[in-house]
């Protein structure tokens, strides 16, 4: 999930998590309890953003079973922006880690480029005898030049669409995905279907939930983004940027946006309220919309193939910060829950798609009850294959902020397109120095 992931993506930000405290933070530092009553017991810490399934899906009980030394502790931040700026804080400092820190997959050339001395070379303890069990982008992203291994891939993100058929049928609208998938075989396909939902549509429901999150979807289609493959910043000269940029604010002009923030408490209670029709949907988002959209949900989800071609959003690792107390059960830990067993069964359970291959092949026949049968192993199968491998930079994650933020101020704000893209490059001018 991580993310997500979305981010999450992945990110992500994900289901059911809540910010840090001050209190929570020092619970879960490298200083923290441990051992405590003296029964022998080691507690590793775990910090994430958002939910990365390994509770609801029951991995870290299971692992304690395995290991009745070890207790597991996890501690989550909601927003992804908000645990690396916190996570940064406390790598300056170097307290307040935990054992495991979850890395989104835009920051994880910041970790291999700037910051591998923060990290363990994962490496030490065997690590490198994995590398066949992973996909070929996942793991070199989180290897540096030198061959350190600075975290194991969780999920990854590959693209679908997610749509409230009951929503569809008020409206007059199809709701086959085949059939969908069909109509919205290219983006100005889907815009056109929201036109002609949003004339129908129930009281109070948009088409989708914020043009930041068509931006981000569309994006995901790209090999090169915001860097190029020499690490230089391309973003405003990519024309497809431009292209995602130009039907988010066709979308936001249009009135097809429910206007919402992703991850903030308005955008959870809307999964439940039937405020938006689809939303654009990389597999950990499967997790997230039944963690918000509840029992009451089940059965009016389903998953149509995306507009315009296979893409990814998200994905995650598992790193062990240098000043971690306890780095090798960590590492065994990571290992765990990477492995291919453990992600066939986040996927099954929560919705994670599998970085490693060999649970892919697990995955394959995987349907999904609570979105109307959907087949999401061939529909997210298919869109993982077929995605490119993207070109990730030091700034990356930082860049997509800034532009989805300045997306906000146009669905928001009302800001004009252009007014609010010189925002944008303000923002990346200042958050990449």
């Amino acid at each position: 999930m991580p993310i997500p992931r979305a981010t999450v993506r992945r990110t992500a930000a994900r289901l059911g998590a809540v910010a840090l405290t001050g209190a929570l933070l020092a619970a879960c530092g490298s200083g923290g309890s441990d051992n405590a009553g003296g029964d022998g017991r080691t507690t590793l810490t775990v910090d994430l953003f958002g939910s990365f399934g390994y509770k609801e899906a029951g991995l870290y009980a299971e692992y304690q079973k395995l290991h009745p030394n070890i207790t597991i502790k996890q501690t989550d931040t909601q927003d992804e922006q908000d645990y690396w700026k916190s996570l940064q804080t406390r790598l300056a400092g170097g307290g307040g880690l935990a054992d495991v820190q979850g890395i989104e997959v835009g920051r994880i050339a910041s970790v291999t480029q700037q910051q591998s001395d923060k990290f363990e070379d994962l490496g030490r303890f065997g690590a490198g005898d994995l590398k066949k069990e992973f996909a070929d982008f996942k793991w070199s992203a989180a290897t540096t030049k030198d061959g350190k291994v600075l975290g194991l891939g969780t999920d990854t993100g590959p693209e679908a669409m997610c749509y409230r058929t009951d929503l569809f049928q008020q409206a007059g609208l199809p709701t086959d995905r085949e059939e969908l998938a069909a109509k919205w075989s290219s983006w100005d396909g889907y815009l056109d279907l929201g036109k002609q939902y949003k004339a129908k549509a129930p009281k109070n429901s948009a088409w989708l939930d914020s043009v930041g999150s068509l931006f981000t979807i569309m994006i995901g289609q790209e090999e090169e983004r915001y860097y190029n493959a020499s690490g230089e910043l391309v973003y405003e000269d990519n024309p497809a940027v431009q292209t995602a940029w130009d039907a988010a604010t066709k979308a936001a002009d249009a009135g097809l946006s429910a206007k919402l923030d992703q991850w903030s408490p308005q955008w959870n209670q809307a999964f439940s309220a039937g405020s938006f029709a689809t939303i654009p949907c990389p597999a950990w988002m499967l997790g997230y919309i039944k963690g918000q959209a509840g029992d009451a949900g089940k059965g009016k989800w389903d998953i149509a193939k995306l507009p315009g071609g296979a893409g990814n959003w998200g994905g995650s690792y598992l790193s062990v910060p240098r000043a971690a107390k306890h780095k090798k059960e960590a590492y065994e830990l990571v290992k765990w829950l990477t492995a291919p067993e453990q992600q066939a069964k986040l996927f099954r359970k929560v919705g994670n798609f599998p970085s490693s291959t060999g649970a892919i092949a697990k995955v394959a026949d995987a349907s999904d009850p609570y979105f109307s049968g959907a087949p999401i192993g061939r529909i997210f199968g298919d869109a993982a294959k077929a995605a490119p491998v993207q070109v990730l930079g030091v700034h990356d994650k930082n860049v997509a902020d800034q532009i989805t933020n300045a997306l906000s101020e146009v669905e928001r704000k009302g800001t004009a397109p252009e007014k609010a893209w010189s925002n944008a490059r303000k923002g990346v001018a200042n958050v990449t120095g």
